[in-house]
């Protein structure tokens, strides 16, 4: 199983030392990260990468509301192929036409982004679980329109967060599904209470299972009340420790 760290979990660190926040992150043990906010880094975060030998398989920016072009091209120069518009607020999750509008913007931007050879995803939070479309939730209506070569990145905690069962949306989804964002806790809204893997109420090794197409696992944290580089090291630990069960139950 691969493993990745969203680097948000450490945009404090970064703000302060993006350089040394890197080593760390190598020296924890991981060999990709996923960037955020790369077009405003690219070059420091580059080199970064390069001179730790991490690569960045994935990245999120906002697609939908700043220069495809730039982001695309910023991409490409860090090696990132996958881009993830990574938020939209929970008033674009109500209506039929709203979602559709998002899907047809979401479309576009996969037909430019296939110029750069650089695939787009979405991510989610809860409110694409809670608000429920035409007897379904959102984000099932939301993936129903979709391109086929459009990806998803299912952040399984907020899944749960939003009432639903990470297990089943990801078997519902199935091959649409290349990443995810592994985090846990207690399952409501206090992101200073989540935890590391496997500490907390989310089933961790069962949701990486049901993710049959999964290329990269993601660790995230929104927010932590401990040291953020211990909470992170913790859980890919636990990953790495439980990896082979999670992978046999993947391809069971």
């Amino acid at each position: 199983m691969s493993y990745s760290l969203q680097l948000y979990t450490l945009r404090n660190a970064i703000s302060e030392d993006l350089p040394g926040t890197i080593r760390k992150v190598a020296e924890i043990g991981f060999t990709q990260v996923e960037p955020y906010n790369f077009v405003a880094t690219a070059k420091e975060l580059g080199a970064a990468l390069k001179e730790n030998g991490l690569t960045a398989p994935s990245g999120h920016a906002p697609l939908m509301s700043q220069d495809q072009d730039e982001i695309f091209a910023a991409a490409r120069d860090l090696g990132i192929s996958t881009v993830i518009d990574p938020f939209l607020p929970a008033e674009h999750w109500q209506k039929a036409e709203d979602i559709q509008a998002t899907a047809a913007k979401l479309n576009a931007a996969a037909k430019k982004g296939a110029e750069y050879g650089i695939r787009v995803g979405y991510h989610n939070h809860e409110w694409e679980l809670q608000s429920m479309i035409e007897g379904r939730t959102a984000l099932e209506y939301f993936e129903s329109l979709l391109d086929p070569e459009l990806v998803l990145e299912v952040d399984t905690y907020w899944v749960a967060v939003g009432g639903q069962d990470p297990v089943d949306i990801l078997t519902k989804f199935g091959d649409r599904v290349k990443f995810i964002h592994i985090k846990d806790g207690p399952l409501n809204k206090d992101n200073k209470a989540q935890q590391p893997a496997g500490q907390g109420k989310v089933p961790v090794l069962d949701v990486i299972a049901a993710a049959k197409s999964l290329e990269v696992g993601v660790v995230e944290f929104d927010d932590y009340a401990g040291d953020i580089f211990e909470g992170v090291a913790q859980s890919l630990a636990f990953l790495n420790n439980n990896a082979t069960t999670a992978a046999e139950g993947a391809k069971a």
